[in-house]
């Protein structure tokens, strides 16, 4: 099981891999509160996705965000280190995601 502080870190790696994979597809009409609950740990954090961008991020859960990534600690490190393939992940129950289609979409396209 993967720290706290790992899995902050983490989110860091997936906040940088997500600004990159936006500069390179170009502007993305996206702004959404997210959130990342890492079920193992009984922790959460949140930011705000906004133009592939993940800013703000915070620890702590945000009951109202838009799009909501729910995985386990190891689960989540395998994801940002590439182990874990986004969509292997989704469909194995790996990774839950909470939100409407198109922003899942969005979401996919960026990683």
């Amino acid at each position: 099981m993967a720290t706290i502080e790992e899995c902050r870190e983490a989110l860091q790696q997936l906040a940088e891999v997500l600004a990159r994979n936006a500069e390179a597809k170009g502007k993305l009409d996206l702004d959404r509160s997210l959130a990342l609950d890492i079920t193992d740990l009984d922790t959460s954090f949140h930011g705000r996705l906004k133009g592939g961008h993940l800013t703000d991020i915070q620890d702590g859960p945000d009951p109202n965000a838009k799009i909501r990534l729910i995985t386990a600690s190891d689960d989540l490190i395998a994801l940002v280190d590439g182990r874990l393939d986004f969509a292997k992940a989704w469909a194995t129950g790996k990774l839950s995601v909470k939100a409407n289609v198109f922003d899942l979409m969005k979401l996919r396209g960026l990683l």
